[in-house]
């Protein structure tokens, strides 16, 4: 969205809305400088330039029983179209996929896996692999995460 322009207000009603989703209008409009009003009109105008894409609870997944999370390195079988077509298919197909990054360098493709243990990502894995052929796979399991956070590094001091 290079076409929407954000100015100092606008970067810190979304700062804010990163950080709490929830904020009722008056503490957002007071937390930014502006009276209700004119503060729910702009959430709006963001809403409506895509620029907030959604809302959403964030959850623990260990609390949900997802206790183990892999990044799946794949390197495509071939670079044709049919084959990005049936990949970016695919990945639509796996609630256990939460994250699909194309990449520059050695990897094709970046996934962020989600399950709950061993057991269910190794019938993840060979489901996966069996329905779309690769030229390699390489499985890193996270041993712990130090720093997770949705806030995007937004500028709210200027223009």
């Amino acid at each position: 969205m290079s076409d929407v322009s954000l100015d100092r207000i606008d970067r810190k009603i979304l700062f804010e809305l990163m950080q709490d989703a929830t904020l009722p209008v008056a503490t957002l409009a007071e937390r930014v400088g502006l009276s209700q009003t004119p503060c729910w009109k702009r959430v709006q105008k963001l809403e409506a330039a895509g620029v907030i894409t959604s809302r959403v609870a964030l959850v623990d997944p260990e609390k949900i029983g997802l206790g183990l999370t892999v990044f799946v390195e794949i390197e495509a079988a071939d670079h044709t179209p049919e084959w990005r077509g049936a990949f970016a298919e695919l990945v639509t197909d796996y609630s256990e996929i939460v994250e699909v990054h194309r990449m520059a360098g050695e990897v094709d493709y970046l996934l962020k896996v989600m399950v709950q243990d061993m057991a269910a990502f190794d019938q993840f894995y060979l489901e996966f692999t069996r329905r779309l052929p690769c030229r390699n796979v390489t499985s890193k399991f996270s041993m712990e995460v130090i720093r997770a956070t949705t806030v995007l590094p937004i500028d709210t001091s200027t223009a």
